[in-house]
């Protein structure tokens, strides 16, 4: 994706479902999450472990669609377990798809974007939000 495809997502997307969120402060998910609460998404943590406790603020959900509607999902998981939730995705209507560094699945990709989903693999949104240098929130 072009730094202009990724500055759009970042700046147009308001509701977020992090899944694999978790509440461990090590966890980089949990600090992903924190920061895309304090840019001002509407962030739903998804883990059915923690389903009814609170990260940063915001109750999680169980399940993906749980979560609805969706803007975008971030996904924490393994590369072999993302093409699942990417057809949840898909299935639920989500605009966009993130897959976080380290996550990688093609044809899960090419299935989103046949879908008319924007596709992101390998990337973090917090590094991204800082080398593009976008304001402190969204609004």
């Amino acid at each position: 994706m072009t730094d202009d495809e990724i500055r759009d997502i970042l700046m147009t997307t308001r509701r977020i479902a992090v899944v694999g969120a978790s509440e461990k402060p090590d966890r980089p998910s949990f600090g992903v999450t924190g920061f895309l609460v304090d840019r001002g998404y509407n962030v739903v943590p998804v883990n059915p472990g923690l389903a009814g406790r609170q990260i940063h603020g915001s109750l999680v959900a169980a399940r993906l669609e749980e979560a609805q509607p969706l803007d975008m999902v971030d996904v924490f998981r393994r590369s072999e377990d993302a093409g699942a939730v990417v057809d949840e995705a898909i299935r639920l209507g989500a605009r966009t798809v993130w897959l976080q560094l380290g996550v990688i699945d093609d044809a899960a990709g090419a299935r989103a974007r046949a879908a008319g989903l924007r596709f992101v693999q390998d990337r973090c949104p917090v590094i991204e939000w800082r080398r593009l240098g976008l304001p402190p929130n969204i609004a």
